[in-house]
């Protein structure tokens, strides 16, 4: 055969990074609607009358249908079966349908009744609708979230994996850090709360335009592996796969540390515009920027973090050592008396150094615990674990700060500027989840001793 037949579309740098490039910017458009409505929350509560635990509620709601529907389950299986193009151009639809409900409802003069759940109590219509709109988004957002991770795989296997990945999460940190600092200055500007989730809307219609050209380059990689004599068919899914994956104690171990460290991240930055307001005393209009921080330095340490992976190794290493400083940051954040803004930045800046080593060194782990064949169901059920604390968590800090802090946000719907939430106990929550993943990262990194998964060795292959 003749030599050039045998190289693969994925040899080429330009269209293996480009290939990053188009399921990257789809992934931005998904995480800017996932944390827009996280500077909005003072908002909410002046102009629609919410208060910390309908809002609480509604940020539960990104991880209901994943976690009581087993819907990310699904997705898995879904992905290994029917393949990547199928399973992640449906994701891009789900998360256009979930986004428009939300819209829908924040829009709506005509939802001010309350209604009664059961487990969840009494609440607004309009809260209970945004958020059945925000949990059909999750089961989009995340069932993507797999399949791209499986896409990077596929293109980056033996060669920049840890870096591939890196930047991946740095581009959809960037629609993080969009969320974080743009969304109060476009409420204000249009006068209108729902003006940041109708853009969220917009540039969620082009990530699905940008993943159904990424659906032809897969196409011609698969044509090129056939052409090479590989075999490009998608391995099928089979029950046994699950009972294969959860037998497996560094698999368990792994996933335990993702939802412990990512519960101690994500529901923060949830409350985080709001902690600035509160705590430090900063105007709600830049109460988002300090946050977005943390975004923005992900952009570029994960990446380096990523490709320190790649070429040296070490990632247990890593994740103890990011677990370590989410723990410094959030016991910080917990002492009453440290609430000049100068420490804000600080924490913020330290916190998306941890936030960026754990994810750099954590996900592509993944393909050294879990056979490839078996990917899409591995990452779809260590996704569904994630969902438990993305969905528990916020609902936690929210009947929390409701707790501690009596009549509060009724103060505020009724204009007291004095009224402020205390944030001590929810920081104090936040850092036990860090003490619990730092532990789960040490058993991790025995057990790869024990199991020699190559954790502490290099993903680049010379």
């Amino acid at each position: 055969m003749n030599e050039t037949l045998k190289q693969t579309v994925r040899d080429s740098k330009f269209a293996r990074w480009f290939a990053l490039g188009v399921v990257s910017l789809t992934m931005l458009c998904g995480y800017f609607l996932t944390d827009v409505m996280s500077p909005l929350k003072p908002m909410l509560e002046k102009e629609l009358l919410w208060d910390s635990t309908g809002y609480g509620i509604f940020t539960s709601a990104y991880g209901w249908f994943n976690v009581f529907l087993l819907m990310l389950i699904f997705g898995g299986m879904i992905l290994d079966r029917m393949g990547i193009r199928f399973t992640g151009l449906s994701a891009a639809i789900i998360m256009v349908l979930g986004t428009s409900i939300k819209y829908y409802a924040i829009t709506s003069t005509t939802m001010g009744d309350m209604v009664t759940i059961p487990i969840l109590g009494t609440m607004k219509m309009q809260v209970l609708v945004a958020a059945l709109g925000f949990a059909i988004f999750g089961v989009g957002v995340e069932i993507a979230g797999i399949t791209v991770s499986k896409i990077i795989v596929k293109w980056f296997k033996g060669k920049e994996l840890a870096l591939a990945m890196g930047l991946e999460m740095a581009t959809a940190r960037m629609g993080t850090l969009l969320a974080l600092a743009l969304p109060v200055k476009i409420a204000k500007y249009f006068g209108d709360v729902s003006a940041p989730i109708l853009l969220c809307l917009i540039l969620l219609c082009v990530g699905l335009i940008m993943f159904f050209i990424y659906t032809f380059m897969d196409k011609k990689l698969d044509a090129s592996d056939l052409a090479a004599g590989n075999d490009a068919s998608e391995e099928p899914f089979r029950a046994k796969d699950i009972i294969l994956i959860i037998k497996n104690k560094g698999f368990w171990y792994l996933a335990i540390l993702c939802v412990l460290f990512y519960s101690a991240v994500f529901p923060y930055l949830k409350y985080a515009s709001d902690l600035m307001v509160n705590k430090f005393g900063i105007s709600e209009d830049y109460a988002g920027l300090i946050p977005s921080m943390l975004p923005l330095g992900t952009l570029f340490l994960t990446p380096f973090f990523g490709n320190l992976y790649d070429r040296k190794g070490r990632g247990a290493d890593i994740m103890i050592l990011g677990s370590l400083i989410i723990i410094f940051v959030h016991a910080m954040f917990s002492i009453p008396f440290l609430n000049h803004w100068i420490i804000a930045v600080f924490l913020v800046v330290l916190l998306g150094i941890g936030f960026s080593l754990v994810p750099s060194a954590m996900w592509p782990s993944v393909p050294k615990i879990v056979p490839e064949k078996q990917l899409g169901t591995a990452y779809a059920l260590i996704f569904w674990i994630q969902n438990w604390g993305l969905m528990g968590v916020p609902l936690l800090i929210g009947a929390v700060l409701d707790y501690v802090n009596p009549d509060i946000s009724e103060k505020i719907s009724k204009g007291d500027t004095t009224a402020v939430y205390d944030y001590t106990i929810p920081m104090l929550i936040f850092t036990g989840f860090g003490v619990l993943a730092l532990l789960v990262a040490f058993l991790l990194k025995a057990e790869d001793k024990k199991k020699g998964y190559g954790l502490q060795v290099p993903n680049m292959k010379k």
